[in-house]
Order: C-alpha cells, then structure tokens, then sequence
C-alpha cells in the first residue's frame, strides 16, 4: 500500500505570511512534506484530499500548557489519584490537537510516560516536548502548601502525585540533582520558577525566586543535556536577573519594562506571553476553585498583559505563542490569538504560533513551515487568517482536517 498522500488545490499559507498562494498540490511521504508542486500531481495508489481552494498552512505550537492541569485549584490536584488525572489529561490533550495545535511544550507536569502514549498511539494529542516536574524553591511559585504553623513535607520520593506540576529544591547541589533527575526521567528542557505567581497560595507576584548560583547551576545542568532553560517570572528585575543567568525562554512575562526587555534581545532570550489565562482565571477562577490569595494577585499581572506585548515587540523580542490554561478553561487555548491581535498583527501572531515557537524547539527545519523535508503538520482552515483570526478560534470548527507527521487525525472533509 502507498504512503503517499496528495492534499490538492491548496492556497498555502506559510511564514512569513504575506498572503495565500496557489493552487499547488502538497505530496506528503510517510512522515513528511516531499513537495509542494505549483502543478497538478498524479501518483498511482496515492491517497487524495481535495480541499477545493480552502487554505492550508502550518500546524500550530503552543509552547506552555499544563496537560496534566485538570484542576483549576493546582493544589487540590496534586493529591488526586494519578490513574483520574492521567485519564483526564487524555482529554485535554485531543482537544488540543482538534483546535489546530500539533505540537506543544509542556511547561510542568508531564513526563516521558505521557510523550510515549501519543506516539505510540494509546492516546491522541499533539507532538509533546516535555519539561517534567517544574523546579520551585521552597515559598516559591511551584510550592503548594498552604500557609500553617508547621511545614509538611513537600513531596515523598515513594509516592509521587501526576498532578504535582512541580517540585521542590533548595540549594546548588539539590537542583543540580533534581534537575539531572528529571533529564534522567525523559525532560526535554527544565523549567524553573524566578518570581512569584498566581495560582500558588504563599509567594507574592514581585518575590524573587532562585539565587543566582541555583539558576546558574541549573543553566549549566540543562547545557550539558544540550537543552534550555525556561522560567516563569513577571516582574523586570525577575526577568533580568534570568536572562543574564542563561535563561533562554521567558513565560508570563507581565511586568516586564523596556530595560528588562532590552536585556532580553541583547541575550537572544524569547518572551512567551500567556494573556489568555488570566482572563479564564479572573472569569472562572473563583468557580472552579482558585483560593481568594490567588484572586487577588491575579489583577495586577492581568491589567499589564497587552503592554508586555508593546514593550516585547518594541525591544525587538521574539514571542512565542503561549496559553497556560487550567482545567476546564482549556477550552479558551485559541482565544490567545484574539487577544494578541490587538497589538501585533496577524502575521506576527502566526509567526508566533509557528515559525517561532519551531525556533525554540530548535526544530527550524521540521516544524512551523510547509516545506520539502518538513514534518507533515498541516491545518485545512475555512477561511484566511490573515484576513481573519476568528477562524483559527473555538474548538477547530473551522478547521475541518488536521494533521500531524502525515496522519490524518481529524477529517469533516471526507476523502
């Protein structure tokens, strides 16, 4: 039987997207793009997919979800039983790929063992790179306990919780160990804590987190690894003490300032601003169980998000596409791109969601594009972003065939 597969009469729709061209056929072997012809292409045997005029372009990356956040209230989850969150994730991770999203990095909480599932086929849901457990310091933003008058041990090395997004280690030899630990395990890259955040109960959004010998210790642990670091931090002097540490990918972001940001592109460092969780989190939070410390931390980074993006775009900073959301409000993942139309333009906010967040994974050549040689991750859309970003949102009702490394996965056009 042939693995070929011809998608005709395609308007493509490619970086950096300056309009739709075509019609052309894309021929597709296996895995991968083997042409994209500006003729008609007839192959025995081939399977065919006419999608009569309607655009074609990139699959898209989300470079920080949670697939194991099933709570909104982080906290309540990390003791849930890990079969239930494990099960619940599988969910969140085929409505991922059913909204356009082929590929995504895990920010904390997934492993290898979630990575193997979607390529061996036991559970659908976009290509995975994974961060493993997150690395918090005590207090800080991965440390989900509550405040009282004794401290109970954070974790028990027997009995680890799937639904612990995070982990806690004080000190240069204990990151160093943990982060070895979790590379050991499957990580593709470690993520660190370097402020404050909302969804913990006890850390305030301007706390600073690791000390600048930790974060430079697990810099170098992630470098020996040939991988990177990414840090959750919001404040600017959060944000410069990590690039200037060797923090290679910034989330959140918020309350960054122009020199922060000029930092940032002197380093090569990348922003992946979130807005979109924070307007889930101010509108269901409170419904679905984020505690009142949380509600109220939430404003102040809320009220700064779109400024980030003026202050990121001024300074010349690359930003990837990024979601960040919790539980149900998984379901708003593509509300993101209406979000950042409202100050980059709606080539930027592709080029975010795809040649960009391809450049982090260091997979240029594999991903992001329509190309020769490239994985075949591919969205039929109805309609043209470019013109319209409405088509990329809800739950891919506009986006009748995606597929992934050549598989079609979700198909409404039949053929």
């Amino acid at each position: 039987m042939s693995n070929i597969t011809i998608i005709k009469n395609a308007h493509i729709l490619n970086p950096p997207y300056q309009d739709v061209h075509g019609p052309c056929d894309i021929v597709i072997e296996g895995e991968y793009i083997k042409e994209i012809a500006e003729r008609p292409v007839a192959m025995d045997g081939a399977r065919l997919i006419d999608v009569q005029g309607r655009t074609v372009m990139p699959g898209l990356i989300d470079l920080h979800v949670h697939t194991n956040a099933v709570e909104v209230n982080l906290g309540k989850q990390s003791s849930m039983p890990n079969a239930l969150v494990t099960l619940r994730s599988a969910g969140l991770m085929s409505a991922m790929l059913r909204r356009g999203f082929t590929t995504v990095r895990d920010a904390g909480g997934a492993g290898d063992p979630m990575k193997q599932a979607v390529q061996m086929g036991l559970i659908q849901g976009p290509r995975l790179f994974v961060s493993g457990r997150a690395l918090s310091q005590t207090g800080g933003h991965g440390d989900m306990r509550g405040r009282s008058d004794f401290l109970a041990a954070s974790e028990c090395a027997c009995c680890v919780r799937a639904g612990a997004l995070a982990r806690v280690a004080d000190g240069v030899d204990a990151v160093r160990r943990a982060v070895r630990e979790e590379f050991q395990m499957g990580a593709d890259q470690i993520k660190i804590m370097a402020s404050g955040g909302v969804a913990s109960p006890t850390d305030p959004i301007g706390a600073i987190g690791y000390s600048e010998e930790e974060i430079r210790a697990i810099v170098d642990e992630a470098q020996r690894q040939g991988s990177y670091v990414l840090a959750h931090a919001y404040t600017a002097q959060a944000i410069t003490r990590a690039v200037n540490f060797g923090v290679r990918t910034i989330e959140h972001g918020n309350l960054v300032d122009s020199a922060a940001a000029a930092a940032m592109a002197k380093q090569g460092a990348y922003a992946v601003p979130t807005l979109v969780t924070y307007d889930a989190l101010a509108t269901e939070g409170e419904q679905y169980g984020l505690g009142p410390e949380s509600l109220e931390k939430l404003l102040r980074v809320r009220d700064a998000g779109l400024g980030s993006l003026e202050i990121f775009k001024a300074a010349g900073v690359k930003m990837g596409f990024g979601s960040d959301l919790l539980g149900p409000s998984q379901r708003l993942q593509s509300e993101e791109f209406r979000l950042r139309r409202q100050v980059q333009s709606a080539a930027e906010v592709l080029t975010s969601a795809t040649s960009i967040g391809a450049e982090v994974l260091d997979m240029r050549d594999r991903l992001g594009l329509l190309a020769a040689n490239a994985w075949a991750d591919l969205l039929v859309v109805d309609g043209n972003p470019l013109r319209d970003i409405g088509c990329l949102l809800g739950q891919g009702e506009k986006i009748p065939l995606v597929m992934k490394a050549g598989v079609v996965e979700f198909n409404t056009l039949g053929g």
